[in-house]
C-alpha cells in the first residue's frame, strides 16, 4: 500500500516548463575528422540514418571507440579522464582547443565505469565492470601517470568515489552488495584496505561520503541498495552507524539507486543529511547524524496507466548550495525542483527523454539527457538559458569546469560531456 497522501499531484506544481527544441546557434561540424569521405561514413547497403548535426560545442575528444560512461577532472590541473565501453581510459587536456591527448590507461577487463582523481590530485582511481580497480600515480607534475597498484575483489563494481577532503581515500560498491574503502600509500601507491562491509543483500547501487568537513579523523560513508536498505558506515572501524530497512519506510519496497549529500548551507551546518531515490519513485531524506532519522518520505510521481514502471526511477539528485532547492531527475524526462523548506515542488521541467545527471551551480541547474543535450536552467525561475547540442546519442555523464582565477583573460564555464556515441564534447556556457 503506497502512501497516497504523500503523492505530489500536478495541481501542487507551481509551474511546468517544457524546454524549447530550437537552439539559436546551429553549426554543422564533422566530429569524426575533416578527412572522412561520405562513402566511409555510410555504406550503400545500410539504411540511411537521419542525424541532427546541430552543434554548438567548442571542441571535442573522439578517441574512444565505444560509449563514454564516465568522466572525471583533476582538482588542480586542466586534465580530463574518460572511461569507456572500449575497456580503456583516456587522459586529455581541458584547456586547449582541440584537446591534447595525454595518454591511454589499459589493463581493464570490461567497460570503465568510474574515473576519479584523489582530492589532493596525486592519484587517479579507475574501476571497470569486471571488478578491477586500477590506481595510477601522477609523475612529473601530473604530466605522466604510472600504474601503481590494482586489485579485483568483486565480480562487478557499480560505483566508485574518492573522498572529497581526505587525501588518497576511496570507496566502492559492488553487485554482490559489498562495500569497500581503501587508502593509497603516498610513497608507492600501494593499497591499504580500511574496511569491507557485507550487509546489503543485493547490488550496492550508490555511496556518498558524509561529514566530510570534520577532518581526517572522521571517515564516514552512506550506501544504498536495490534491497531497500540504506546503511551508514564508520570506514575506520567497519562498524554500522545505522541501517534503514523497509520497516522504517512504511514497509514500502524501495530499490534505492541514487544518493546525494545536502550542502551544510541548507542544513545549519549538519553535513550528514542525504537524499535517496529509488527506481520506483520513492524519495527519502535522511539525517545520518541522528541515527538515520527520516526527515521526508514521498512518492514523487503518479504514473499514468500507459507509462512504464521505470519511468518513475529517480536517476539523479542535486542540492543547491545557494537556495533552498533540491532537484530530482526521472527516467520519464521530468525534473522536479523542490523547495526544501516546505518540501513542495516549485517547478517541473519536462525533457524529451530520460534525465541522466543533474548539477546545481550558483543560480543555475544543469541537466543532461538521453536525447543528447545538456540544458542550463535558471534554478529560481525555471527559465531555460542555454542548451548544449552536438551529440546524436545520449549524454551519460558530464562535468562543469569553472574559469581559472587570475589568468587575466575573461573565461566562461565549460560543460564537458561523456557521450553514448563515444565522443566527449566541450561546451562554453555563455552566461
Amino acid at each position: 500500500m503506497e502512501p497516497q497522501e504523500e503523492f505530489i499531484t500536478t495541481e501542487e506544481v507551481e509551474q511546468e516548463i517544457v524546454p524549447t527544441v530550437e537552439v539559436e546557434q546551429d553549426v554543422p561540424v564533422d566530429i569524426e575528422g575533416e578527412n572522412d569521405d561520405d562513402d566511409e561514413m555510410m555504406n550503400d547497403d545500410e539504411e540511411a540514418l537521419e542525424v541532427d548535426m546541430s552543434n554548438n560545442s567548442l571542441t571535442y575528444f573522439d578517441k574512444h571507440t565505444d560509449s563514454v560512461f564516465a568522466i572525471g577532472h583533476h582538482p588542480n590541473l586542466p586534465l580530463v579522464c574518460t572511461g569507456g565501453g572500449d575497456n580503456l581510459a583516456h587522459l586529455w587536456t581541458s584547456h586547449s582547443q582541440p584537446p591534447k591527448f595525454a595518454g591511454t590507461l589499459t589493463g581493464y577487463g570490461e567497460s570503465v565505469i568510474s574515473c576519479s582523481f584523489t582530492s589532493e590530485g596525486g592519484f587517479l582511481v579507475t574501476a571497470d565492470m569486471s571488478g578491477k580497480v586500477l590506481v595510477h600515480m601522477g609523475q612529473k607534475g601530473g604530466a605522466q601517470w604510472k600504474l601503481a597498484s590494482q586489485m579485483q575483489e568483486v565480480e562487478e563494481i557499480v560505483w566508485l568515489k574518492t573522498h572529497p577532503t581526505i587525501a588518497r581515500t576511496f570507496a566502492f560498491g559492488a553487485t554482490d552488495g559489498s562495500v569497500w574503502c581503501y587508502q593509497i600509500n603516498e610513497q608507492d601507491g600501494s593499497l591499504e584496505q580500511l574496511m569491507s562491509g557485507f550487509v546489503h543483500q543485493q547490488d550496492c547501487s550508490m555511496g556518498e561520503f558524509i561529514n566530510t568537513d570534520k577532518g581526517e579523523n572522521t571517515l564516514e560513508l552512506v550506501t544504498c541498495s536495490l534491497d531497500s536498505t540504506i546503511v551508514a558506515w564508520n570506514c575506520f572501524t567497519g562498524q554500522q552507524l545505522f541501517k534503514i530497512t523497509q520497516a522504517e519506510i512504511k514497509g514500502l519496497e524501495a530499490p534505492w539507486i541514487s544518493l546525494s549529500l545536502a550542502p551544510e548551507t541548507l542544513t545549519k551546518g549538519n553535513s550528514g543529511v542525504v537524499a535517496c531515490g529509488s527506481n520506483n519513485g520513492l524519495l527519502a531524506v535522511i539525517n545520518c547524524n541522528n541515527g538515520g532519522a527520516i526527515l521526508h518520505l514521498s512518492t514523487v510521481i503518479e504514473l499514468k496507466p500507459e507509462q512504464d514502471e521505470l519511468d518513475a526511477s529517480i536517476e539523479s539528485i542535486s542540492w543547491s548550495s545557494k537556495f533552498s532547492l533540491m532537484a530530482i531527475g526521472l527516467v520519464c524526462g521530468e525534473i522536479l525542483l523542490y523547495d526544501t523548506s516546505a518540501w513542495r515542488v516549485r517547478h517541473k521541467f519536462v525533457l524529451e527523454d530520460s534525465v541522466t545527471k543533474l548539477m546545481f551551480d550558483n543560480d543555475d541547474l544543469f541537466a543532461s539527457c538521453i536525447n543528447g543535450k545538456v540544458y542550463q536552467f535558471n534554478a529560481r525561475t525555471g527559465q531555460e538559458k542555454f542548451v548544449c547540442v552536438g551529440h546524436n546519442m545520449g549524454v551519460l555523464d558530464f562535468i562543469l569546469l569553472h574559469p581559472v582565477a587570475n589568468t587575466g583573460t575573461e573565461q566562461k564555464r565549460k560543460v564537458i560531456t561523456a557521450g553514448d556515441e563515444g565522443v566527449s564534447l566541450v561546451f562554453e556556457v555563455p552566461n
